[in-house]
């Protein structure tokens, strides 16, 4: 786009009609009568205002594979800036319906790479993975930011015959194009997915024209399960038939009203109860099913810091960043909580931030992701997690951000925008103090509530400006409180 933008409007200034321009893309080799590079021409006029419309269209049209692109987009440039500004909304102009189709071509090839990638583990490297795609357009610049926000958590690379797009975990890097004998082979994960595609294939639905529509033939070579698909359609008729002649089953149904979670305080885990140190107990939390969450979450989200911290915060849950990356407190709130500890001048690295429940519970929106408040049902699902996290860490202070965590620590009779800012003492000895939630802050409806709601979130934070460097005080015996 830029390369583009930068040679349109030097022959724009230049009052240099399209059908005076010769595009020349890459190392593509100059015509036998070579006329003089259009940067080199004199401008003649300042270059005029484009419209909105027609920037928006760019991106998407020039990484159409069509040659002809280059000179369609600077013709409807010329138009658009010459007499014609509302060129764009007119469909049944010959170039901008050949334009949109483009751009709608374009798109729809980013949503199969979306659709379509499939990572396989780099033998000997751990959380390393490679995928190989075969893109009909230039898109990979343009799709690559996706699988960074979607993989975060994970170093992982793709090929494609043009170019390469790289990911470390922190930065997104692109490269030259590759084969693909650079791509690992099938790896033991396919083995798994092909076993459990072909026990959810339902070959009541099938429709082989709308799944070759959504699923074009072109692409089976990226998917380990088309290797399944040639037999499935053919065993499709026979297994229709014993569907329909098996016996029918009335099917179980939740009753109206019924909790989805029981709301009982849950049995202590045996997982956590075994786990000798935090590694060993946040390998056993990614097995946890205790709870719905997990299933539509990409991952748990474990708590995170030094073993022996001194300070422990405890949040709510995970929201959509930290489902993706894996950590807790990295997203908009975990921003304002940092911004908050520089003031006071506590180091993040010396506390352990972990949450009460461990999914990131939501509302799918279209593309967005909406956060939920966990129940009640999920807080104590989770609660064998966070207590075995209190209990390895032996932590002098635990901070609680937000209702949901204190209702995790001190039970149901705990009110938070009453007892904020003030010390508690827990069943253990330890000490606790309440707070709001940074989301909370940024939930507020305008910029004074904001920064009120700020100011007093860092003055309840004040009250651990001198516990990091205090020594240790001794635990009273503990204190027994009805919940």
């Amino acid at each position: 786009m830029a390369a583009w933008r930068d040679v349109a409007r030097a022959a724009l200034r230049a009052q240099v009609p399209p059908d005076a321009l010769d595009w020349l893309e890459g190392d593509a080799p100059a015509p036998l009568l070579a006329a003089p590079d259009v940067a080199d021409a004199p401008a003649r006029d300042d270059a005029p205002r484009v419209p909105k419309a027609l920037l928006e269209l760019a991106p998407a049209l020039l990484c159409h594979r069509e040659p002809q692109r280059l000179g369609l987009l600077y013709r409807l440039l010329w138009r658009a800036t010459h007499g014609e500004p509302a060129l764009l909304s007119n469909p049944a102009d010959a170039d901008v319906r050949r334009a949109q189709a483009w751009v709608q071509a374009v798109r729809r090839d980013a949503h199969k790479m979306k659709a379509f990638v499939r990572f396989r583990a780099v033998p000997g490297d751990d959380n390393a993975f490679i995928a190989w795609f075969e893109p009909e357009h230039r898109i990979v610049d343009r799709v690559a930011p996706f699988f960074a926000r979607r993989f975060a958590g994970m170093r992982w690379a793709i090929l494609t015959p043009y170019r390469s797009a790289h990911w470390d975990g922190a930065a997104l890097a692109f490269g030259d194009g590759a084969v693909r004998a650079d791509a690992p082979p099938d790896d033991a994960r396919e083995d798994l997915w092909r076993t459990y595609y072909a026990h959810i294939f339902n070959p009541a639905r099938l429709n082989p024209r709308m799944m070759r529509q959504e699923m074009p033939v072109k692409y089976w070579k990226h998917l380990p399960e088309a290797q399944l698909l040639p037999g499935l359609v053919r065993e499709a008729g026979v297994r229709v038939r014993e569907m329909a002649e098996r016996e029918h089953q009335a099917p179980r149904r939740r009753l109206a009203g019924q909790p989805a979670i029981d709301p009982t305080p849950a049995p202590v885990d045996p997982r956590t109860a075994a786990a000798p140190t935090l590694q060993a107990l946040r390998d056993a939390a990614r097995s946890c099913r205790a709870c719905p969450l997990w299933e539509p979450a990409t991952q748990v989200v474990f708590g995170e810091g030094p073993a022996h911290a001194r300070i422990v915060l405890v949040g709510e849950q995970p929201g959509d960043t930290e489902d993706l990356t894996g950590r807790p407190f990295t997203g908009p709130a975990g921003q304002l909580l940092d911004r908050a500890l520089a003031e006071l001048g506590i180091d993040r690295a010396q506390l352990y931030l972990t949450n009460a429940v461990k999914h990131f519970r939501f509302e799918q929106r279209g593309k967005r992701r909406l956060h939920r408040n966990p129940e009640a049902g999920h807080v104590q699902a989770c609660r064998p997690w966070l207590a075995r996290e209190l209990a390895l860490l032996q932590p002098e202070v635990v901070v609680c951000l937000g209702a949901t965590a204190a209702l995790a620590l001190m039970g149901r009779g705990f009110r938070l925008m009453d007892e904020r800012g003030r010390w508690h003492r827990l069943a253990d000895g330890g000490r606790m103090l309440a707070t709001v939630h940074p989301a909370w802050i940024l939930r507020q409806q305008d910029d004074a509530a904001r920064e009120a709601a700020y100011a007093g979130f860092v003055a309840d934070l004040a009250a651990l400006a001198g516990v990091a460097s205090a020594p240790i005080a001794p635990r009273s015996a503990p204190e027994t409180r009805p919940t």
